[in-house]
C-alpha cells in the first residue's frame, strides 16, 4: 500500500486531549477560590508552610470529590453502608480519575488490629496453616486470635408450611484461636491502685488522689464515706477484708447521704465507668495525665502475648508455629515461605510470597506482623498503606500521597521517591504534599501554596517546574536550598542519663550516656532501635516529658482552648468581670445555645445522601445563648474571643482590662511552637497532623520537668518553620532543660549539641550505637550512613 510523501501525522484523538485535572473557583476551608490546572500522569509535588492549604486542595477537594462521584455509582442501599460525602466547595472540578488516598492517618489503635491484619497477610497465613499445619486443629478461623470458639447445643424449630412445624435438636460448634484470658489483645490491663489513694489515710483525712476528689465536701466522697460499707475514719490499709471488697468491687446500690437518695459503687468499676470509658484525648490535660499513670498493662500470661490459644501455637509447619511466623521479622518470614514447595497450596505461597516482598521492598521488611498497628509512625503506616498498590495493574489512577518521608532517614527517602516515580511511569497521576527538598526535587510540576498559614494562606503562589520555584519569591522558593550551619562550640554536658543493658524491642544490650543540659538528637535510619531505646529505656518519672507521635483525637467540639486548658482561666475571668457562674462561658454546658446544643451548626442526616449542616439561627453559629453573649471582658464576647487567632488573643488578654496571666502564658506556648495563626474555637478535626503534633508539644511544654523528650518535631513543619523550632529548642535548653529530640531532619541534627547514632541498619541489623558524639565528629568521620548524609547536606 503506498504512502503519500509530505504526509501530516494525524490529528490529535478527543481522548487523548483530556491531560489536566483542572480545578476553578475552591474554597474548601482556607482556600480563597483556587483555580488550578494539574498535569495527568506526572508527578506535582505540593508545598507551602503548614496551615497555607495544601491538604485543603488536594485532599478536601480534589480527592474528596473522586471519592464521592464514584460512591454515587453504587445503588442507594450501598451507599447506605458507604461513608457520606459532602460536595466540596469548588465551582469546577474537571478531568477526575479515580483517587486513592494514601494518608498519614495513624492506622487504628485498636489492640486486635495489627501488621498482619492491616494488610491480608495474616489472612494468607491462617489459610496457609490450617492446609498444611500439624496437627491440624481446624480451618482458618482456628489460627484468628480475633475469634473466639463457641459451643451451642439446643432445639430449633423448623417451619414448613403452615401446620408442619417441629423443633430439631442442633449443635453449633465454631473453633477459633482466641486466647481466652486476654480475649485476643495480648495483654492483660490493671488499675494501679496506688494512683487512686493514700492507703496510709483515711478517708475523712482525704485519701483520695484521683483528680477532683479531694475536697470532703465532694459529693463522689462523701458517698463513700458516709454508705455505711467502710468505716470513713479507719486507714484503708487497715480494712478487713469484706470492707475492702465492699469499697473495690461492690455493687451498685442505693444510699442515703444527707437525705439525698444517691448511688453507692465499688471504686474499679467507678473509675472504669468515669474516666477509662471516655476518649483519653478528649480529656483535660491533669484528667489524662492521671489516667496514664493508673491503667498499667502486662503481657498475657497465658498466651505470652501471642494473642493466640494452646491449640493454634500447637500447630506446626516445619517447626515453626503461626505465633513464630508473625513473630519473625518480615524479611525473615519473607525467606522462610520461599522455602516452603508445596504444589497444593502453589497460588496461596504465591500471593503471600509477594505480599511480604513488598514489605522489604518498601522498607519495613524490619516489621513483623504481630506489630500492633497503632504502634506504627505516621510515616510507617502510611507506607504499609502502599503495599496493596506496589503491585496494582491499573493505571491512570490518581494517588495521593500526604507527606511520604515523614519517618524517613534521609537514606530511606531516595528509596520512597523511586516508588513514588515507579507508580507515575506506569501511567499514573502522582500527587504528593511534601516540605522535605529531596522529595520536593524529583517533581514535574510544583504547586505551592501561600504565602501564610490559614487565613492568610489559601492562594497560589507559584505553579511550574522546579527551577521556576527555586528563583521565585515564595516563601518555600526562598528556604529551598537553606542549609543549617554546624555549630562552632557546643554546649557543655550538666551530667548524664545512665542507661543500662537496654534490651527493648531489637536493642543489644545498649549501654550509653544521654548528656543533660544540651541539645542531643538520636538517629538511625527508620526501624533501628531509636524510639525503643528512648521510650523504651528512659524512666518516666515526674522529671521526664514526654511528647510521641501518638494522634490527638477529638470532636468537633474540641479545639485548642479545650485542648491546651486555655478555656478555664478565660472562663473564670469573664466570670469574675461580670459576677456570674464559669459554666455559662461553656458551650457544652450551661452557656449552650438550646437549639444546637452549642455546636453552632444543625446536622441533617439524609441518610444514604451527604448531611446537610445549616448554621443554627438562634446563636448564628456562635454556640452560646444570646443572654450569655451580652457578657463582655475588654469589650469583646465569648465567642468573639473564641474566633481569634493565638497572636490576636495573646495581646488581648497580655494586658488592659482582659490582662490574665494563666491564659497569657499558655498563649505564649503556642505562639512559641509556630501555632499564632489558629483560632482558639478552630475545631480538632480541622487540624493537620503537624499542627496536632505541635498543640501537644506547646501543652506539655508547661510541665515541670527537667527532661524533654520530641519525636520528631519536625513532622509537617515547612523549611521556614524548622528554623522557629530550633529557636525554641535553644530556648528550650538555655532556661536550663534537657532536651533529646528523636529526628531525621538533618538540620536539626547539624544545631545539636550532641548526637548519638543508632543502627547499622533496621530490626536485627540495628539496636547498637554506631556513634556517640558532636555532629562535628560525626560529619569528619563519615562512617555511618547519617555521617554521610549530614556531610552532603552541611557541603563538607
Amino acid at each position: 500500500m503506498a504512502t503519500r510523501t509530505g504526509a501530516q501525522s494525524p490529528a490529535l484523538h478527543a481522548a487523548d486531549s483530556h491531560d489536566l485535572i483542572r480545578v476553578v473557583g475552591a474554597r474548601e476551608n482556607n482556600l480563597k477560590d483556587v483555580s488550578i490546572e494539574i498535569p495527568k500522569r506526572r508527578l506535582t509535588v505540593f508545598t507551602g508552610v503548614s496551615g497555607s492549604g495544601k491538604s485543603s486542595l488536594v485532599f478536601n477537594t480534589i480527592a474528596a470529590e473522586s471519592q464521592r462521584m464514584i460512591n454515587e455509582t453504587y445503588s442507594a442501599f450501598v451507599q447506605g453502608f458507604m461513608p457520606t460525602l459532602a460536595r466540596p466547595e469548588v465551582d469546577v472540578l474537571d478531568g477526575l480519575t479515580t483517587a486513592i488516598t494514601v494518608d498519614q492517618q495513624r492506622m487504628g489503635a485498636d489492640p486486635r488490629s495489627t501488621v498482619g491484619t492491616a494488610t491480608d497477610a495474616n489472612a494468607m497465613l491462617r489459610i496457609l496453616f490450617s492446609r498444611l499445619g500439624k496437627p491440624r486443629i481446624g480451618p482458618p478461623s482456628a489460627y484468628s486470635f480475633n475469634t473466639a470458639s463457641v459451643r451451642a447445643s439446643g432445639g430449633i424449630t423448623v417451619e414448613r408450611g403452615a401446620a408442619k412445624t417441629k423443633t430439631v435438636k442442633a449443635t453449633f460448634h465454631r473453633t477459633g484461636g482466641m486466647c481466652t484470658r486476654c480475649e485476643g489483645r495480648g495483654s492483660v490491663s490493671d488499675i494501679d491502685l496506688t494512683q487512686l489513694y493514700d492507703d496510709s489515710k483515711s478517708l475523712a483525712e482525704g485519701a483520695f488522689t484521683i483528680p477532683g476528689w479531694k475536697s470532703d465536701s465532694q459529693w463522689t466522697v462523701q458517698v463513700y464515706a458516709q454508705s455505711g460499707f467502710v468505716d470513713p475514719d479507719k486507714p484503708i490499709r487497715k480494712y478487713t477484708k469484706k470492707e475492702l471488697q465492699a469499697f473495690l468491687y461492690g455493687e451498685p446500690v442505693k444510699v442515703k447521704v444527707n437525705g439525698v437518695n444517691l448511688t453507692y459503687e465499688g471504686l474499679i468499676p467507678k473509675i472504669q465507668k468515669s474516666f477509662l470509658s471516655k476518649d483519653k484525648e478528649a480529656m483535660q490535660p491533669h484528667i489524662r495525665a492521671f489516667v496514664e499513670r493508673a491503667v498499667t498493662f502486662t503481657t498475657c500470661p497465658e498466651c505470652d502475648g501471642t494473642r493466640l490459644s494452646e491449640g493454634a501455637r500447637s500447630s506446626k509447619i516445619k517447626r515453626i508455629s503461626i505465633a513464630d511466623a508473625c513473630a519473625m521479622e518480615i524479611r525473615d518470614l519473607a525467606e522462610w515461605v520461599r522455602g516452603l514447595k508445596e504444589p497444593s497450596v502453589a497460588p496461596l505461597l504465591t500471593a503471600l510470597q509477594q505480599t511480604l516482598d513488598s514489605f522489604v521492598e518498601i522498607g519495613l521488611g524490619y516489621l513483623a506482623l504481630d506489630r500492633p498497628a497503632g504502634t506504627l509512625s505516621g510515616g510507617e503506616a502510611q507506607r504499609v498503606k502502599m503495599i496493596r498498590h506496589l503491585g496494582s495493574s491499573l493505571t491512570d489512577v490518581t494517588y495521593v500521597f500526604d507527606e511520604p518521608t515523614i519517618g524517613l532517614h534521609p537514606h530511606d527517602i531516595q528509596r520512597m521517591n523511586g516508588l513514588l516515580l515507579r507508580l507515575r511511569d506506569k501511567g499514573n497521576t502522582v500527587l504528593v504534599v511534601e516540605h522535605k527538598p529531596e522529595a520536593i526535587a524529583i517533581a514535574d510540576h510544583v504547586v505551592d501554596l501561600g504565602p501564610g498559614a490559614g487565613t492568610a494562606g489559601g492562594t497560589v503562589c507559584f505553579e511550574g517546574p522546579l527551577e521556576g520555584l527555586r528563583g521565585s519569591d515564595t516563601v518555600t522558593g526562598r528556604h529551598l536550598d537553606d542549609r543549617a550551619t554546624l555549630k562552632e562550640t557546643v554546649r557543655k554536658s550538666t551530667g548524664a542519663l545512665e542507661i543500662r543493658g537496654a534490651t527493648a524491642n531489637n536493642l543489644r544490650h545498649v549501654d550509653v550516656d544521654i548528656p543533660l543540659g544540651m541539645l542531643t538528637v538520636i538517629t538511625g535510619v527508620a526501624g533501628s532501635g531509636k524510639s525503643s531505646l528512648v521510650h523504651g529505656s528512659i524512666p518516666t518519672d515526674e522529671g521526664v516529658v514526654s511528647v510521641d507521635q501518638a494522634p490527638i483525637k477529638g470532636s468537633r467540639r474540641s479545639n485548642p482552648a479545650t485542648y491546651t486548658g486555655l478555656l478555664d482561666p478565660i472562663r473564670k475571668a469573664f466570670a469574675k468581670a461580670n459576677g456570674v457562674k464559669p459554666a455559662l462561658f461553656s458551650a457544652n454546658s450551661e452557656g449552650a445555645c438550646p437549639n444546637c446544643n452549642g455546636a453552632g451548626v444543625i446536622y441533617t442526616d439524609l441518610a444514604m445522601m451527604a448531611g446537610v449542616e445549616t448554621t443554627c439561627e438562634d446563636c448564628e453559629g456562635k454556640r452560646f445563648q444570646a443572654s450569655v453573649l451580652e457578657y463582655t471582658l475588654g469589650g469583646r464576647d465569648i465567642s468573639e474571643v473564641l474566633a481569634m487567632s493565638v497572636a490576636e488573643a495573646e495581646e488581648f488578654f497580655g494586658s488592659g482590662e482582659a490582662h490574665t496571666p494563666a491564659a497569657h502564658k499558655i498563649l505564649d506556648r503556642l505562639a512559641d511552637v509556630g501555632l499564632g495563626y489558629l483560632t482558639l474555637g478552630q475545631p480538632l478535626t480541622t487540624l493537620s497532623g503537624g499542627e496536632r503534633q505541635r498543640l501537644k508539644l506547646a501543652t506539655h511544654m508547661g510541665d515541670k520537668g527537667g527532661v524533654y523528650i520530641l519525636d520528631e518535631p519536625t513532622t509537617g513543619l515547612h523549611l521556614a518553620d524548622v528554623e522557629q523550632l530550633l529557636g525554641l529548642l535553644d530556648r528550650l535548653v538555655d532556661s536550663g532543660k534537657s532536651v533529646i529530640v528523636i529526628e531525621h531532619h538533618q538540620a536539626v541534627m547539624a544545631h545539636a549539641d550532641w548526637i548519638i547514632d543508632l543502627g547499622p541498619g533496621a530490626g536485627h541489623d540495628g539496636g547498637r550505637i554506631v556513634f556517640e558524639g558532636t555532629p562535628a565528629d560525626l560529619v569528619s568521620a563519615r562512617s555511618t550512613l547519617t555521617g554521610e548524609h549530614l556531610a552532603t547536606y552541611v557541603g563538607t
